[in-house]
């Protein structure tokens, strides 16, 4: 046992601080509301309310988090709904989740734009961060995440951007629509902010692993992998 916990607590030496400011950049498009791949027959949403509120309690003790989330438009183009809720801070768990049982999901998936202005409100050229990106699909607002993960990499004093995907379907049309950077059959083309940045790619499908991946994405790893019997997504 002695050996076990020694062995996983190796690899927290190498990862950033855990005390970096992070954005979580929420899926509020209109496909969160389907239910169909939810093993509890609940829409994506109100699953990862359902994990938020387990995860975050935990991470507000070690990180100021702040919200933007995109998908629901006020008015207009349906790819321009993107809401900067605040920016990161203290105690963050009750504020994220009233700001995501506030609205009504819709609008399409600009999640590229979403992403490129969490990083600028993060001063990102000049100050460290961290983004998680949570989402149940692709770009589908013509957005290049590429060429955003190159400029990221190219531009940032020291970002890193974070991919989890939630009940993906890759075989959806709307996975490829207006995503000029997609190739059928491939990972989510949000993959390459991560590769780019040298973050974290993880695809969920239950409650139990969307909260294991924001245990490791957002908290300091030791919650990722120790934390209440979670483990940390590969």
């Amino acid at each position: 046992m002695r050996i076990a916990i020694a062995l996983a607590l190796i690899p927290t030496i190498a990862q950033p601080d855990c005390t970096t400011d992070a954005m979580l950049v929420f899926d509020g498009s209109t496909s969160m509301v389907d239910s169909s791949l939810g093993i509890q027959g609940l829409p994506k949403i109100a699953e990862a309310q359902r994990a938020m509120a387990r995860a975050l309690p935990e991470i507000e003790d070690v990180r100021r988090v702040g919200l933007m989330i995109y998908g629901p438009q006020q008015v207009g183009d349906a790819c321009e709904g993107i809401s900067l809720q605040f920016l990161p801070i203290e105690k963050s768990a009750k504020p994220i989740l009233d700001a995501t049982r506030s609205f009504a999901p819709g609008g399409l998936t600009p999640l590229t734009a979403a992403v490129a202005r969490a990083a600028e409100v993060m001063n990102y050229r000049t100050d460290p961060g961290v983004i998680v990106l949570l989402t149940d699909g692709s770009e589908t607002c013509g957005g290049r995440p590429c060429a955003l993960g190159a400029q990221l990499a190219d531009q940032a004093y020291d970002l890193t951007v974070h991919v989890i995907g939630f009940q993906l379907n890759p075989h959806d049309a709307l996975f490829q629509w207006n995503n000029p950077e997609q190739e059928f059959g491939d990972d989510n083309v949000a993959r390459c902010l991560a590769d780019a940045t040298g973050g974290m790619y993880v695809t969920t499908e239950t409650i139990d692993e969307l909260t294991a991946a924001l245990r490791s994405t957002l908290g300091c790893p030791l919650l990722g992998r120790l934390g209440t019997g979670s483990q940390t997504p590969g």
